[in-house]
């Protein structure tokens, strides 16, 4: 029975015309109570969220072939083995590579023991900051931002692939005969590896050559690879410039001699342990784990300086909060120019003067002392 025959059998004779009225009022108001009150809770209700505001999944990372992970490792696998293994290990944080960078542009005074110093105050990974004293090297990590991001997501991933490609690569230098000792360097071959140490114990020659030009065969260039001066050279060998003095690092825990590589092992050594990535940045995409080993595990606090396997988080200031460019997802950086005015004076060859790099100094007991023996030509393999 519907609300209109509900009234008519309460109205009685006894009831007039205008009661019934009002009572045929009072029904159909509360008949319409209901809509209202649910229309009127609609209209406060908060509307959900754009389908294309709610936050995206990282992809997952794809494995990289041995041809993929050989051309990330191009542009280093020819540098002294403590320097590759800072290198990896800080391409892992590719925001503090970016911070770092931009510190060191801005305290372009700061020299041995004050440089150290100022260094181990800051919030970065060991190997972040050991960087500090290449310049250079830091200045190209930032400026192919877009690389080093993507190594460090091979690295993190892919460790002891990562580790096999600088092999394969040395061995490609070697049988060039574009990677032999050297007044700069002594190379070295143990059980098919080969290792690369400076030939002084105080002072360090980054080698500068062409990563697509020096390994024999072609190699692919990576796409907007920009040529950053002082460790790039047009030629088909190495060639040395100036040295880094290293005889500060004995200070710090995260100095040249915590760093290296067990080779038979597949993987980067720090502090005499295994190098664990401690950063946010690659970790957690489809798996916890990647590779096995105490990873993904990020904290703000470091351990003791010979003890620690990783360091600080990223932070994520420097990519204005877009973590696609953060994990290497981004197109590579435009080329306009050098960010560092510390190598406008550079020339040709491969070399800065000495007077424009501070990283001839940093850490160390001065600026190299003639700048070694120039060119490495010829054939020559690893040295027993």
């Amino acid at each position: 029975m519907n609300i209109f025959g509900r009234a008519v059998r309460f109205s009685t004779p006894r009831l007039g015309k205008h009661s019934l009225v009002s009572l045929l009022s009072v029904v159909l108001l509360l008949a319409a109570w209901p809509q209202r009150s649910s229309a009127s809770q609609d209209q406060n209700a908060p509307a959900p969220p754009p389908q294309d505001a709610q936050a995206a999944p990282a992809p997952a990372y794809t494995q990289q072939s041995p041809e993929q992970i050989q051309q990330l490792v191009a542009p280093i696998a020819l540098y002294p083995d403590s320097l590759v293994a800072q290198i990896l290990a800080a391409s892992t944080f590719p925001e503090q590579v970016v911070e770092a960078d931009r510190w060191v542009q801005a305290h372009p005074d700061l020299k041995g023991a004050d440089l150290g110093t100022a260094v181990d105050q800051q919030p970065w990974d060991p190997s972040v900051k050991a960087l500090a004293a290449f310049p250079a090297v830091l200045g190209n990590m930032d400026k192919n931002l877009s690389w080093t991001s993507s190594l460090g997501d091979a690295y993190y991933n892919q460790q002891s692939d990562v580790m096999a490609a600088v092999q394969i690569m040395r061995r490609r230098a070697q049988e060039a005969g574009n990677l032999k000792t050297t007044p700069q360097q002594t190379v070295t071959t143990q059980d098919s590896n080969i290792d690369i140490e400076p030939a002084s114990s105080d002072e360090v020659y980054i080698p500068a050559y062409n990563p697509w030009g020096v390994y024999g065969g072609p190699v692919m260039a990576w796409p907007g690879w920009y040529p950053y001066p002082g460790i790039w050279y047009g030629g088909p060998y190495l060639n040395f410039g100036l040295g880094f003095g290293i005889g500060w690092y004995g200070g710090f825990g995260w100095g040249w001699n915590h760093w290296g590589f067990n080779w038979r092992g597949g993987y980067g050594m720090y502090g005499g342990g295994r190098y664990y990535s401690r950063s946010n940045t690659f970790y957690n995409r489809g798996s916890y784990y990647r590779g096995g080993g105490a990873r993904g595990v990020a904290n703000n606090v470091q351990r003791g300086a010979n003890g620690e396997r990783g360091g600080a988080n990223a932070r994520s200031g420097a990519f204005n909060g877009n973590r696609q460019a953060a994990r290497g997802y981004a197109a590579p950086r435009g080329q306009s120019g050098v960010r560092s005015g510390a190598f406008s004076g550079y020339k040709g060859g491969g070399q800065a003067r000495s007077s424009a790099s501070r990283g001839s100094a940093s850490m160390g007991a001065g600026a190299s002392r003639g700048g070694g023996g120039g060119a490495s030509h010829g054939g020559g393999g690893g040295r027993r």
